[in-house]
């Protein structure tokens, strides 16, 4: 657990291999409608998380924050990219310059999405790009054929390597998967958000990578539960420790992404890598 490569895609040749436990940039600028993170706090919370093995990191053209722009600061810190990095990155909602998310990217303004991604990183190729859909929204919502088959020509033109879905339902993953190979999956799931385990479990037969988002709480549902607290205490971690070291028990196609801008907190984080569940810490925090 922890420090096991998780298989991702649909067909022999369009595997994608990454570490379980990975880095999420979304916080590196800052909150959305908060104040911007500090620079140079933020690029050196991104070397850390390389430095202590968060070899796969998730971000978007659309997370900023003023002036702060995630892929900007990875670009800072991590350019020329290790070898065994790979970076994720998603397209699909459109935000203002100042802040606003105002709608979802057309088949057409997909192309655009990606070449900014690709400006940004300072890459020829993108490793992982998902369609993310719906904006901030619940799953749900209108078909992904003609935006997915969208990235699918540009990941046929070598822009892309590997296609992931985000927000989905099973409906909707489905229909990627009947147009392109689907390496990656990102929905909400966490130890107290568990609605989408048939996906997760669906994505694991298929041998498919699970990276949810929210798994340590965020949105509608907070952190907290007396479980939660016990399995924690009895190993001397914090509850946000138990619920990666969960997630990574939970399924072989989960792949824990936490996010922060904290020095402390990455470390944090990343030591939940070796944290161990037993059948009794997993019987108690629930598998649904």
């Amino acid at each position: 657990m922890g420090g096991t490569d998780t298989p991702g895609g649909a067909e022999p040749g369009d595997t994608l291999t990454i570490p379980r436990l990975g880095f999420g940039a979304m916080h590196l600028p800052g909150h959305w409608d908060g104040p911007p993170v500090d620079h140079a706090t933020s690029v050196a919370v991104a070397r850390r998380a390389v430095e202590l093995g968060a070899l796969h990191i998730d971000t978007a053209a659309f997370y900023f924050c003023r002036a702060e722009r995630a892929n900007l600061i990875l670009r800072e810190a991590l350019h020329p990219y290790r070898a065994d990095v790979t970076i994720a990155t998603k397209v699909g909602p459109l935000r203002t310059p100042t802040g606003e998310m105002y709608a979802e990217a057309a088949p057409e303004q997909l192309r655009p999405e990606v070449e900014r991604n690709l400006r940004e990183l300072g890459v020829d190729v993108l490793d992982l790009v998902y369609l993310r859909v719906g904006r901030l929204a619940a799953r749900g919502g209108a078909p992904v054929g003609d935006r997915f088959a969208a990235l699918a020509r540009l990941r046929e033109e070598g822009l892309i390597r590997h296609l992931g879905v985000s927000n989905v339902t099973y409906e909707q993953f489905a229909e990627a998967r009947a147009i392109a190979p689907v390496a990656a999956v990102q929905n909400r799931f966490g130890v107290l958000d568990q609605e989408d385990a048939p996906l997760v479990d669906a994505c694991a037969d298929a041998g498919i990578a699970y990276m949810p988002f929210f798994a340590l709480g965020g949105g509608r549902t907070p952190l907290a539960g007396a479980a939660l607290r016990r399995v924690a205490a009895r190993h001397g971690a914090t509850e946000h420790q138990a619920a990666i070291a969960w997630g990574l028990a939970r399924s072989p196609s989960i792949v824990q992404i936490p996010g922060t801008s904290s020095p402390t907190h990455v470390e944090e984080n990343m030591a939940a890598g070796s944290l161990v569940l037993d059948a009794g810490d997993m019987e108690s925090l629930g598998r649904r």
